[in-house]
């Protein structure tokens, strides 16, 4: 079975992780697509972080209905903060059926050299990219020796673009 891996903080979940979800799991070759609520992101302040529970039961709700798409606490019980890298390899372990693909935004892709054992995920696992703006293709091409390393990068460039982000309803609501 191929699943994708869609992992955030969702500080708020909204309309653009949910739309972006259904487009994946309706225009790709994936059977499943899991949205993996991470507890501790290593590359965000914690502090600002609802309560991990009130975070999964919001996108639980929030894809309740769509076919294929499911929200996933699998990170809950796995050392913290997350790193992608080892999230993927418990998950290997734990479904050894499966073969899991990346879903990351274009603004990940920029800075993925920060990320933690970044080219054991580009040497083992496919990896979706979806478009984001005011992100600077200078960013992307400064990356190319990364990319060259990736098993398999696909840019998802039919998917829609959703004008919204955690960060601006936050601000919008007075937090940080």
């Amino acid at each position: 079975m191929k699943v994708g891996i869609y992992g955030g903080s969702f500080n708020p979940v909204h309309f653009g992780h949910v739309g972006l979800a259904q487009w994946v799991i309706e225009h790709t070759d994936l059977d499943e697509l899991w949205l993996l609520v991470s507890p501790n992101n290593p590359l965000k302040d914690a502090r600002i972080l609802a309560p991990e529970e009130e975070r999964l039961e919001a996108v639980r709700e929030a894809v309740k209905d769509i076919r294929g798409v499911k929200a996933s606490d699998f990170e809950f019980s796995l050392p913290r903060p997350s790193y992608t890298a080892n999230t993927l390899r418990a998950l290997q372990k734990a479904y050894p059926g499966c073969e899991f693909t990346l879903i990351i935004g274009e603004d990940n892709l920029a800075i993925l050299n920060r990320w933690r054992e970044y080219e054991y995920i580009l040497r083992n696992f496919r990896v979706f990219v979806y478009p984001r703006h005011g992100c600077e293709p200078s960013a992307i091409s400064n990356q190319s020796s990364v990319i060259k390393k990736a098993k398999n990068i696909t840019f998802l460039a039919d998917a829609p673009y959703f004008d919204i982000s955690s960060t601006s309803i936050r601000r919008s609501r007075g937090c940080q």
